[in-house]
Order: structure tokens, then sequence, then C-alpha cells
């Protein structure tokens, strides 16, 4: 399953039916709904983040996912 992070940008359901038509489960979560305890429970076999935010501080999530899990799974 791939995990995707929404960080608020419309492109996300363009991005989850790629993956989906490529045959890939894909979960959308945005960005202030999950952190790094919340992944690891969901074991994805990735992790991809949407386009946006606007600034770091409207990043929610997104920057400490990458900074925690990019050794564990592809980012």
């Amino acid at each position: 399953m791939i995990l995707l992070i929404d960080n608020y940008d419309s492109f996300v359901y363009n991005l989850a039916r790629y993956f989906e038509r490529l045959g890939q489960a894909t979960l959308v979560v945005r960005n202030d709904a999950i952190d790094v305890t919340g992944v690891r429970a969901l074991r994805p076999d990735a992790l991809v983040l949407s386009p946006g935010p606007c600034a770091p501080e409207q990043a929610g999530a997104s920057l400490d996912l990458v900074r925690s899990l990019h050794a564990e799974l592809p980012v």
C-alpha cells in the first residue's frame, strides 16, 4: 500500500488515481491527521508526499515523517 500524505493540494487525488491505475492500493491522509507512529502502524510499502504546502510551517507532519522514516521505507 502506498501512503499518500495530502498537503492540502488538489493534485493529491490525481496522484492517488494514477497509483491505483498502476495496481497499487493507495491511502490518502491529511498531513495533520497522522504522525510517525501512525505511519508505522499502517506499514505502507512507500510514503509519497503531495505537492504543497506554501511554507514548511504549513506542512503538518510531512517534514517529521521524512526525517524519521526515510531509512525505513521509500519516500
